[in-house]
């Protein structure tokens, strides 16, 4: 997490150098259609060859990724012409590049998850995926802040590299971990013939529609918050991603086990209010310390939205099919994430004066929602 983490909140100027800053929401909305297209793969070769090979493609995409991108710094550097006319090469392969990187969120958390509820008792299962988050966080915290200095300091390579190494340690790591899935085997070609079996497992449609708003607010704050942050003086802007991330951690902490104890309904109903007054909060932020609020804010809903999803979609999901279940929810996370980066972008365009209306529109969405989980919550309790 923090190898992908790190990126994030420097890429918008490395398109800008690249000569296309224009195209500011497909750095976050090809990324998603990466990750959403390799979840049609990767919940049904978790939960039929085993949790530990879906782990272990999307780390390895993870760190090829991070090399690939200073290649495309040298094909820029190159000068090579235009296709036709068009957008110069090494925008091109940038794009393609972010397509190809979301095949490591399509794998990655999908095989995380699965591998986590197959060692976690039911009772628990709320407050092990909390945890999950916090471990998961901590990278999204140190990540845009590590990669934000070497920028700075050293310029875009280093922080790819860097990147690419933490990636490498992920790979390690991982590699370490016993398989959980009992009866494991090798991935077989029918494991990717989507035309063969359920790809999809509909028994968490609640929890991914849940989903949906929390998704989208999240795109929208990747594409624009780094040019926001920037507005209001922030030298290194992946430090405000690490203050949200922080927040979140914190939330984690609590927000796991008081959705074991209480519901998962009435924990995404607060965590839905909380995102409602933390997008607000953004835009009307007019300093440094407002946006911090309102970070902080946004940040705790996060904490209690994602674990809650989470743990609900593992309740819903059919016996056997936990993986399948969660990669279904994640399409929701990633159609959310795509549409909330590619819609902002192209409203904002630059423009600093449409952020306020892009964050209010997240807040709407998210007193939508607790108004539609308080309905429905006796159904789904």
């Amino acid at each position: 997490m923090a190898s992908f983490g790190m990126v994030m909140p420097e890429l918008p100027g490395y398109l800008a150098e690249l000569g296309r800053p224009d195209l500011i929401g497909w750095i976050v909305g090809l990324f998603t259609v990466g990750a959403f297209f390799s979840r049609f793969l990767s919940g049904r070769i978790a939960d039929h060859a085993g949790r530990r090979p879906v782990m272990l493609f999307g780390t390895w995409v993870t760190v090829i990724a991070g090399v690939c991108y200073i290649g495309v710094g040298w094909v820029h550097a190159a000068s090579f012409p235009s296709w036709s006319g068009s957008l110069p090469i090494a925008v091109w392969c940038f794009l393609l590049l972010r397509l190809l990187h979301g095949m490591s969120t399509g794998f990655r958390p999908t095989g995380t998850t699965a591998f986590l509820t197959d060692i976690t008792p039911l009772n628990r299962r709320g407050e092990a995926l909390g945890y999950l988050g916090v471990a998961g966080n901590a990278g999204m915290a140190g990540g845009p802040a590590l990669g934000s200095w070497l920028t700075v300091e050293y310029g875009f390579d280093a922080m790819f590299m860097g990147s690419t190494v933490l990636g490498i340690i992920a790979l390690i790591l991982t590699y370490r971990l016993p398989e959980s899935l009992p009866g494991s085997r090798k991935v077989q070609w029918k494991d990717m013939n989507v035309f063969r079996g359920p790809v999809l497992d509909w028994s968490s449609w609640p929890s991914s529609v849940a989903l949906l708003p929390v998704a989208f607010a999240f795109g929208t704050f990747l594409t624009i918050t780094p040019d926001f942050v920037d507005s209001l003086g922030y030298v290194y802007k992946g430090s405000f991603n690490s203050i949200i991330v922080a927040s979140s951690i914190a939330m984690r902490f609590v927000a796991g086990k008081a959705s074991d104890k209480y519901g998962r309904v009435p924990l995404l109903v607060i965590g839905g209010l909380l995102l409602a007054v933390g997008m607000m909060g953004l835009a009307y932020a007019d300093s440094k310390f407002s946006a911090t609020i309102a970070g902080l804010i946004y940040g705790a809903s996060v904490g209690i939205n994602m674990p809650t999803i989470f743990a609900w979609t593992a309740d819903l999901a059919k016996p056997g099919k936990i993986a399948l279940a969660i990669g279904t929810m994640l399409m929701a996370l990633e159609l959310g994430i795509g549409f909330g980066a590619v819609s902002s972008g192209y409203r904002f365009s630059g423009n600093l004066e449409a952020i306020p209306r892009l964050y209010g529109f997240c807040a709407v969405l998210g007193v939508v929602s607790s108004v539609f989980l308080w309905i429905f919550r006796k159904k789904w309790a």
